[in-house]
């Protein structure tokens, strides 16, 4: 990649930000394992079929930009950590653990679109209700990305402070009942970093022509 186009790299938070949105909106509102028949479970999934995978496409893409970002995020983080650091390495490992609660999400739906109406209505439900609850790999995720992120940044400085301030309320919020809100403010937050990081990454590149950015210099 041309070091004109590294600012391009940090933006995979955008998109992953954006094509999550869209990918949740896309597949609707699922059916509540403990308010709807099975009955009423089959039909959703066998009528909605189509838009729910093009949602899960999404959904993917979505995870992979976001363990891409995460790795960008994490050279930041390391040059202000240096040498022999472990907190940039555990805010990537938050990434991966999000993603692969995408790909477990996204496989228990895909596993009800194709066999809905071929299974035990029975079984429908019992898939639904774990899809119902299998928000602890995102809860996880986000609380090890943003504590490590935080912690990292209001003490080495990498990003802005305040950007870690919030980070770390982020993620103690994520750990009460309002962890839904906590999902959407990471999003948002994951957005700004992301626009942030794309900014310094093209100012630098145009201040140090034909220099590859380190990207770790204190804001």
């Amino acid at each position: 990649m041309g070091n004109d186009k590294r600012w391009l790299v940090p933006l995979t938070g955008v998109a992953f930000v954006v094509l999550l949105i869209i990918g949740f909106a896309i597949g609707g509102e699922p059916p509540d394992a403990t308010k709807d028949t099975p009955q009423e479970i089959v039909d959703f999934y066998v009528d909605n079929k189509d838009t729910l995978i093009i949602g899960l496409i999404l959904e993917g893409i979505a995870g992979t930009l976001f363990v891409f970002f995460g790795g960008y995020l994490r050279r930041v983080l390391r040059d202000s950590e240096g040498e022999g650091g472990m907190l940039s390495a555990i805010a990537f490992a938050g990434t991966v653990i999000f993603a692969m609660g995408l790909a477990i999400d996204s496989t228990i739906t895909f596993t009800l679109v194709e066999n809905a109406d071929e299974i035990e209505p029975s079984g429908v439900q019992a898939l639904t209700a774990l899809y119902n609850y299998d928000f602890v790999p995102f809860a996880m995720g986000i609380q090890i990305f943003l504590l490590a992120t935080g912690i990292l940044v209001v003490s080495r400085g990498a990003l802005p402070k305040w950007i870690g301030w919030i980070a770390i309320l982020i993620a103690v919020i994520a750990m009460t009942p309002l962890g839904f809100g906590a999902f959407i403010a990471t999003g948002l937050l994951v957005a700004v970093i992301s626009v942030m990081l794309a900014l310094r990454e093209r100012g630098a590149g145009a201040s140090q022509p034909g220099v590859p950015p380190t990207g770790g210099t204190a804001v």
